[in-house]
């Protein structure tokens, strides 16, 4: 349905598409959508969640004796490879370039990204050797990823909207770029 969703939202913005057309283009009831969702722009939540944490899983795998750069450099390609994925990247970068229009979309696009932040803690905790309750550790993955969510929405903004080419080495540079600068611990180098 959060496909559904985004599609929609993409061909007839967010005032020109119903709750009742989402849940008609997914083949359900309305009532199925308004019990599982707060609002029409909530729908797109599960698509945008499934993008980010794709790419935090994808930092799980970072191994110690890399740095973010050789990193995504690495594995970047692996992030968009499959038909599906590249759909759903393309659907999320949409609705991502949409916010400035549509601004009933960020509640559910910083839902997405507080999901995704949480998750990254792991990944801070791990290469700083600090528990994942730590507060230092905790701000570190807060700053990290606010960096990465404004990347986002500058790529995407380029991508969409004006029709800007990025090679995968770009982006891993400008994502790699952002997460250095906001780092608060030394993550982003090999670790031991």
């Amino acid at each position: 349905m959060s496909r559904h969703a985004a599609d929609l939202f993409w061909r007839h913005g967010v005032d020109g598409t119903s709750g009742e057309a989402i849940a008609e283009a997914s083949g359900l009831s309305k009532r199925t959508v308004w019990r599982y969702f707060r609002s029409k722009e909530a729908c797109v939540e599960p698509l945008l969640l499934a993008t980010e944490l794709r790419f935090v899983a994808m930092l799980r795998e970072w191994p110690p004796d890399a740095s973010i750069e050789e990193y995504l450099r690495a594995a970047l390609g692996s992030y968009v490879e499959g038909e599906q994925a590249v759909r759903d990247g393309v659907a999320a970068a949409r609705i991502v370039a949409l916010l400035p229009k549509e601004p009933a979309l960020r509640s559910a696009w910083l839902m997405a990204c507080a999901a995704a932040e949480a998750a990254f803690v792991e990944v801070v905790a791990a290469r700083s050797g600090r528990p994942a309750g730590a507060f230092e550790v905790r701000l570190c993955a807060a700053a990290a990823m606010a960096a990465l969510r404004v990347v986002d929405e500058e790529v995407s903004a380029a991508a969409i909207n004006d029709g800007r080419a990025f090679t995968l080495n770009e982006i891993a540079d400008r994502v790699a770029g952002a997460i250095r600068t906001a780092s608060t611990l030394p993550i982003c180098d090999p670790v031991e």
